[in-house]
């Protein structure tokens, strides 16, 4: 799915995170969501590689990318830890400040990415989120019904584990392919990928943990923030879709304003998985953006 990319994989403080590598350009690291892999970007890398060197990243606990044991107060999969992982990542490729593209869980990496370490975040642009904080505290009926995973995976282990790992196949399916677009936007061998990735030890756990630390301490981070009016202040696109729960749900610029000084975005015409639905708008959104 990646012609003319390499391995980029690094170990850091003790973690293999998996990425790929490939382009020319400043550089711009891709960071994919639930339950899914850098594969989501398979659609918009040839493009977005004549103007970038790309880094596309599995997280920890996702992909092949390294899966610890969570700790008792889930810390090692906060987006905190996660956001570090990727900076200590690129700098080993030796980008100390880039650009960041993040969909659904690596749009909430890439915002902590960007309050934790201003200077190094350029640019940054986030697919179908708003912030954690907010979506659990405005809960409703329509969003429980849509985000069941959101209360299912937090649950605590083995449970969740026990029935992700029973039959991963279902659980992929049930996850990405009850959207609105249902199966149609997967690719074959990225489904066949995400599938490999899911059913490989470990993964179910770090998948729970990345969900488990968002209750908790990702929550006490951002009203953290909050509290002490913190607010990233490089350029901030976020975009969504027009047909998923986001939009329908929740007002994602008036929320990312809390914790942006500099934040724009839209809509755009599809679900939840815009690399996959919609890779031709996503890149006529983004490069001006990532470019000007």
């Amino acid at each position: 799915m990646f012609e003319d990319f390499k391995d980029a994989s690094a170990t850091v403080e003790g973690i293999r995170i998996k990425a790929i590598t490939g382009g020319a350009g400043p550089a711009l690291l891709l960071l994919h969501g639930h339950p899914q892999t850098h594969a989501i970007w398979h659609k918009v890398a040839p493009a977005l590689a004549q103007h970038f060197t790309l880094v596309a990243a599995d997280l920890r606990g996702y992909g092949e990318s390294g899966k610890p044991q969570g700790l008792p107060d889930h810390s090692n999969y906060s987006k905190r830890r996660m956001a570090r992982d990727q900076v200590d990542l690129m700098r080993a490729l030796g980008h100390d400040s880039f650009a960041v593209l993040g969909h659904d869980r690596g749009g909430r990496v890439a915002v902590r990415m960007a309050l934790d370490h201003p200077g190094v975040v350029t640019k940054l642009v986030t697919l179908d989120v708003a912030p954690t904080l907010a979506m659990y505290e405005k809960t409703s009926f329509e969003f429980a019904r849509a985000y069941w995973h959101w209360f299912f995976l937090v649950r605590p282990a083995p449970f969740p584990e026990t029935l992700i790992n029973a039959d991963a196949d279902l659980y992929l399916k049930q996850t990405i392919g009850a959207r609105s677009a249902g199966l149609k936007p997967f690719a074959p061998e990225a489904y066949a990928h995400y599938l490999r990735c899911l059913r490989s030890p470990g993964t179910a756990h770090g998948i729970c943990e990345d969900y488990r630390a968002s209750v908790t301490i990702d929550l006490e981070h951002d009203r953290e923030t909050l509290a002490n009016g913190e607010k990233n202040a490089c350029e901030f696109l976020a975009l969504w879709g027009a047909e998923g729960v986001i939009e329908k749900c929740f007002d994602p610029i008036a929320e990312w304003r809390q914790y942006s000084r500099n934040v724009t975005g839209h809509a755009l015409p599809c679900g939840h998985y815009i690399p996959e639905e919609a890779p031709e708008a996503l890149i006529e959104c983004v490069l001006p953006f990532l470019e000007a």
